[in-house]
């Protein structure tokens, strides 16, 4: 799942997925369209096998028609066929040997009287002893007509042409016929292999009676012999394609009409193309890398200034330093148009965002010296017109040793006053230094309780401390600060809410509670009271600097408060509710940590 998490990881991922399918897809049509091609290479040469196989056939039949004229029209042999003597017509066999040279190649000679009784016979398959008048081809020549037929024999299909012996041009007389053969058997067919390249098969009453392949196919070969067309045939572990070649039916005695069946190896044909798709197959591969790499580098290209840019503003979280600026003369990745918008783009932001910055400063500055303007020149007037008060009675000639007494302690008060206001600006003005030491926060949390106290009459402080509570290194003097301010603020909204100390002993419970625990590795610091509370409106600005709702408060108890629990690594919080007291909680963290 984290390829795809990441801009570069799906940028990869979709390019490399869509060059896989492309190539994939091109792969596929041009495997598709060469196997298309092959398939349909193969059956054209199947027909083109057929018709040349029916044009060599056919071309036979023509040369054997044209020796037959020439025997039947030999003067002699017509002389010979009249005696109705088969030993004459046998003595001039040797006059015929100048036509038989042509007809080396015929598997049968037969001349037959006018009653279709054969005279003589030659060849390998010369029907001795059969009447061969019984013949429709002999029949018809008898007739005066020239055949062309079939006769099935055991070892393949006689193809025969029957020509008569006639005398006379006007009314012929029929004295005889000659029938001259050729067999088409596995001889022929392998002679027919070898020109056309194709295997043949001859058949017939559908039955396979010669091939050129094996014996052990007869039966399968068969089937596509019925059919009509182009024709599938699993042979073995081999597939052919098989296309029937119609031979002439005449001439056989009934049955189904013999058959020549051309085959063409389809396996032999597309194994040729093995080559061709293993080629394709490297191909592709060797694609799908180039794109996959190219891929990747894009989505690189394309991410490097992303994550450049994602550099700079780690850093510029991490440091909070938004001077810092993406060199776009770093490096070629920014000559991308877009990456150097969006680099252009940052560098203005972060110029708009820390001008923003200077002027939002600028401004807390300036309200910040106006509120402290206001609440110097409150608190500082009020004690020095007492001074100035007091001075003026001094000046009067019947002054009394009491009344002396009286406008020093006067004077002295308001210095400390206006000493005091001093050290909270200045506190709150310039940057902490913590000590770090180890401290019993509970011991801390009595002291200051116990210095709270003498901030006045009032309520009492109620302690509540763990015992199981370690000792952490923090600034002890710091913190103690922290606590008395929050105590005596406790104490004096208590005391605005009760009229006497009296009201407190019969109140259920503290009015004040000052509550240490640890857990999880840290330490909490609770001051609870049950004074009036503050008000919601006041809530979220009570640690803002110099803001104060109290007559003579500078504002910066809480604030100088808040900025050292943090400097000490912790956090401070407060809860309220109105006219059921207030809660100030303080996390601090446990055990001992590095010096903030």
């Amino acid at each position: 799942m984290r390829l795809v998490s990441s801009l570069r990881g799906r940028i990869f991922l979709a390019s490399a997925l869509l060059a896989v399918l492309s190539i994939g897809a091109a792969i596929y049509v041009v495997n598709e369209r060469v196997t298309r091609q092959a398939e349909s290479a193969l059956q054209r040469e199947l027909r083109a096998t057929v018709a040349l196989v029916d044009q060599l056939r056919k071309t036979r039949i023509d040369t054997y028609t044209l020796m037959a004229r020439l025997i039947a029209d030999l003067p002699k042999l017509k002389a010979a066929v009249s005696t109705n003597d088969p030993p004459t017509v046998e003595d001039i066999q040797d006059n015929l040997r100048d036509y038989q040279e042509p007809l080396k190649s015929a598997n049968l000679l037969v001349v037959t009287n006018a009653t279709g009784r054969v005279l003589a016979t030659s060849g390998d398959s010369a029907p001795a002893g059969v009447q061969a008048g019984d013949w429709r081809a002999v029949h018809d020549a008898l007739l005066g007509h020239e055949t062309v037929g079939l006769l099935p024999q055991r070892d393949g299909i006689m193809q025969i042409v029957t020509v008569p012996i006639a005398i006379g041009l006007t009314q012929p007389q029929i004295l005889g016929s000659v029938t001259v053969g050729f067999l088409l058997n596995e001889a022929l067919a392998s002679q027919l292999k070898a020109i056309t390249g194709s295997d043949i098969a001859f058949a017939a009453d559908g039955d396979i009676v010669a091939t050129t392949l094996p014996a052990r196919f007869s039966h399968a070969l068969a089937a596509p012999v019925l059919r009509t067309g182009v024709s599938t045939v699993a042979l073995g572990p081999d597939e052919y394609v098989a296309l029937p070649l119609p031979l002439t039916p005449e001439g056989a005695d009934g049955g189904t009409a013999p058959v020549a069946l051309i085959l063409r190896s389809r396996t032999e044909q597309l194994r040729s193309l093995d080559a061709i798709h293993t080629g394709l197959a490297v191909t592709a591969l060797v694609a799908v890398l180039l794109a996959t790499l190219l891929s990747f580098a894009v989505a690189r290209t394309i991410t490097r200034p992303l994550a450049a840019i994602t550099d700079v503003m780690r850093e510029v979280s991490a440091t909070g330093d938004l001077t810092r600026k993406i060199a776009l003369a770093s490096g070629g990745r920014w000559q991308d148009e877009d990456a150097q918008l969006l680099a252009t783009t940052y560098n203005t932001l972060t110029d708009s965002v820390a001008r923003f910055q200077r002027e939002i400063s600028q401004k807390e500055r300036l309200s910040s010296l106006g509120r402290l303007s206001t609440v110097i020149a409150h608190e500082v007037r009020n004690p020095l017109m007492i001074i100035k008060g007091s001075l003026h009675a001094l000046r009067q000639p019947d002054l009394t040793p009491a009344a002396v007494r009286e406008a020093v302690t006067d004077i002295d008060e308001e210095v400390e006053r206006l000493n005091r206001i001093v050290n909270e600006v200045l506190d709150f003005s310039r940057p902490i230094r913590f000590q770090l030491a180890p401290a019993d926060l509970n011991a801390l949390c009595r002291e200051s309780a116990a210095a709270s106290l003498a901030s006045g009459p009032g309520a009492q402080v109620h302690l509540k401390l763990d015992p199981h509570l370690t000792a952490v290194n923090t600034d002890a003097e710091r913190l103690r600060i922290v606590l008395v301010n929050m105590l005596v603020n406790a104490r004096h909204a208590v005391n605005g809410a009760s009229a006497s100390h009296d009201a407190e002993d019969a109140s259920p419970g503290p009015l004040i509670t000052l509550t240490t625990a640890g857990s999880d590795g840290r330490v909490a610091i609770v001051v609870a009271d049950r004074g009036p509370g503050i008000d919601p409106a006041h809530l979220p600005h009570v640690f803002d600097p110099y803001f104060t709702t109290k007559r003579g408060g500078t504002g910066l108890g809480l604030a100088i408060a808040k900025n050292i629990v943090e400097g000490l690594g912790g956090t401070i919080g407060v809860n309220s509710t109105p006219g059921a007291g207030t809660e100030i909680r303080i996390s601090l963290p446990g055990g001992f940590p590095d010096s903030p």
